[in-house]
Order: structure tokens, then sequence, then C-alpha cells
């Protein structure tokens, strides 16, 4: 059964990948300026100068030996202490070295800290939309993924319908904010509210919850949007954090698990971090880009950049008749589809040659994900388009 699913999932690739895919071949066809692709999650802004600095610096100047060599299995101890205390210096916490994992990133990072906490045949929570990579992750690990619908007005979650779902078999739950593919925000309030039902449901069913916060979203806030900090509001957190869109470098893989040491048995779940990463063969993340993580810590790139992407694409489509909840973070539009068949709606965007993910393996039928971490000039190219697009369903 095992090599018959691996063998699934490597003969249909994921519904972004084959977007991306159809739009590498479209380019190469027509012209890369005629095409329109808002499928993947890319970055198009550069990382900033300084960490391509520091990097060069590190070939030049140190031991390639130490460079490019093993760290610990965990990670390099003066990475884990960087991000240690820059985690306490922004947000008020006591954490230590010992407390951090390195990882190949948040996709490493979610993988091993799912194996670590969920047994065979146990659930982990969802909340719909949701990346479409969580179920296999978690059924790669064993356990049963639970969808849970947020609130379709904003993106909240629904507590309604999340306390009817947890159970005795509940081993964890999983947040995304900055969301993707909405862009919502977890306000301070669902944060309180969450912490809450969840040590309710603690106690209620007597057994662990561990709540997994997918971070590679934190930096990209927009205006005066606050990220509240998820282990202030829950002790049975494992945060899984990745540069790769802060950065903006999504092909390095380099990213952490953090284990909250409220949690009154965090040594016990730390090891089993360990152990799981060690089973998984995610040991030793990348070195190069672990010693550049003190210097680079405090670094974003260009965040802005984004801002004004949203605020042209959101525009402009609302200006069409679009409807959509305007994103506080990450760098995607959730918009509604003028039809119930997201997928319908999809196909007909391509024959504009514009490329945008229906929402079905986001888990919420009826939405299409647009990606503006493009160039500004492609948004604006693709703007006559969507307005042919529009102007097909009399918007």
């Amino acid at each position: 059964m095992n090599t018959e699913r691996m063998r699934s999932l490597g003969e249909k690739r994921s519904v972004i990948r084959e977007l991306f895919e159809y739009g590498n071949k479209r380019k190469a066809e027509i012209g890369a300026e005629n095409v329109f692709d808002f499928s993947i999650g890319n970055p198009s802004v550069p990382a900033p100068k300084e960490f391509s600095e520091e990097l060069c610096r590190l070939l030049a100047e140190e031991n390639p030996v130490s460079v490019h060599g093993y760290t610990s299995a965990p990670g390099d101890f003066s990475a884990r202490k960087a991000i240690a205390e820059n985690l306490n210096e922004r947000f008020e916490t006591a954490f230590a070295p010992e407390h951090l994992y390195l990882t190949c990133g948040a996709a490493a990072s979610l993988t091993i800290s799912l194996s670590a906490v969920v047994n065979d045949g146990e659930e982990v929570i969802i909340f719909a939309p949701f990346f479409p990579e969580y179920p296999v992750f978690i059924e790669t690990a064993g356990g049963k993924p639970i969808s849970v619908p947020c609130r379709s007005s904003d993106f909240q979650i629904d507590f309604y319908e999340l306390e009817k779902a947890l159970n005795k078999n509940t081993a964890a739950v999983i947040i995304n904010s900055p969301n993707n593919p909405s862009g919502a925000v977890l306000s301070e309030e669902c944060f309180e509210k969450l912490g809450k039902t969840l040590l309710e449901a603690e106690e209620k069913f007597g057994r662990k919850i561990y709540l997994i916060s997918d971070e590679p979203y934190r930096e990209l806030v927009y205006g005066e949007i606050k990220i509240p900090f998820v282990t202030k509001y829950y002790a049975d957190t494992i945060i899984c954090y990745s540069w790769s869109k802060s950065l903006s470098i999504p092909g390095e893989r380099i990213g952490y698990i953090l284990v909250s040491p409220e949690n009154t048995k965090w040594k016990s779940l730390y090891s089993g971090i360990c152990g799981a990463g060690r089973a998984l063969g995610f040991v030793c993340a990348p070195s190069l880009f672990q010693h550049m993580i003190p210097k680079c810590i405090k670094m974003t790139s260009d965040i802005s950049v984004y801002a004004e992407n949203r605020n042209l694409l959101y525009d402009s489509l609302a200006g069409m008749g679009f409807k959509a909840v305007r994103p506080d973070g990450a760098f995607y539009l959730f918009v509604k589809s003028p039809e119930a068949d997201a997928k319908a709606f999809s196909e007909k965007a391509k024959k504009h040659e514009i490329l945008i993910v229906p929402s079905d393996d986001f888990g919420m039928e009826g939405f299409v994900r647009i990606s503006y971490c493009v160039p500004k000039e492609q948004i604006e190219r693709s703007l006559p388009n969507f307005k042919k697009l529009a102007e097909e369903y009399s918007l």
C-alpha cells in the first residue's frame, strides 16, 4: 500500500505544479511576455543585497571545511542562539538554542513535527482553505487529516466547527497565519480563543493536543497589521518557520522548528523532534545557509513591492466585479469564482493566458488563488485579459 501511494504521488503533481509546468510550456510556445502565470508562490523580489554579500564573505573568508562541513544534527549552535535571541527581542519570550532544530525549510519542519506527535490513525485538524500538501504530510506520518472550514467572510477560525471536530483522537491542530491561499492573518482575539479552546479540549479528553504553527509568511504583513506570537496563547505549541519567503530564497531550503519551553514536557517533545529528524533523514540542514543566519537574522526582502502589487491587483479586480477578501499578509489573493465550478473558471482563464489555481485542492470549493509575487509589469499587462474574462461572466 505504501509503495502504491508513493507511486501515485509521484505520477500526479499538485495542481499548482501542473499549472506551473503548463505555464512554462506556453511561454516556450508564445513568449513569456504573453503568459500571465499567477500559479506558484515563487518570490520575484530579490534577496537583500546584504544577504548575498554575507554568502560571498562566508565563501571567500571562512574555512571551507567548516562552511561546507557537517554541523550538529539539530543545527549550528551559533545559528540557533541567534534565532532565539532575535525572537526574544521581538516577542518578549525566553527561548534558548536547545528549543530549536534547524531544517530544510518549512516542509521538512512540518513532516518532522507531525512524525514526532502523531500516532497511526490519530487525527490532525487543518483549517480550510489550507496548503494542499498538508494532507500529504499528515497521511505520511500515519495520521488522518480533518478539514474544518474557516469563516468565508474573513477566513478567521470558525470555533463552532472546531469544537465539533475536536475529540479524544485529535493529536494536533495546524494553523497557517498569514495564510496560503487566502492571505488572512488570524487576529489576537482568535489566538486567545484558540488557546482557551485547545486547553479545554486537553482537559476534556485527557491528552496532549499540539498546536503546530506553520509560519513561512510571518514577516509578510501590510500596514499596521501585527502577528501575535502563538506561544503566548497556548503552551503545547510547535512553530515551523522558513526563510523562503521573507528572504526570497525558496530554493535554498532553510528553516527551523521551535519547541515552546512552556510545554511541561518540552524536553521529551524536543527529543521526539530530533528522533523524527533522524528517522526521516533531516539531520544537518544546509550548512552554508545555517552559517548565514547570525548576520542575516533581521533582514527581509523588500516587502513593500508585494503591498503595491496587492493594492493594484485587488483594486483592479474589484473594479471589474470580482469578489475577494482583501488580504492582510502573504502574497495571495483568494478570489470568489463567478461560477460554482472553480476548475471550469480556471480553464476559461487559461484561454486568456491567465494561470490561476482552483481552490478544490485547498479544501474549499468556489475560489481561485492568484499569486501576486510577480513583477508589477506582469499584473499591469494582465489586466486587459482579466477584463475580458470578467466580461465573459457579465460581471
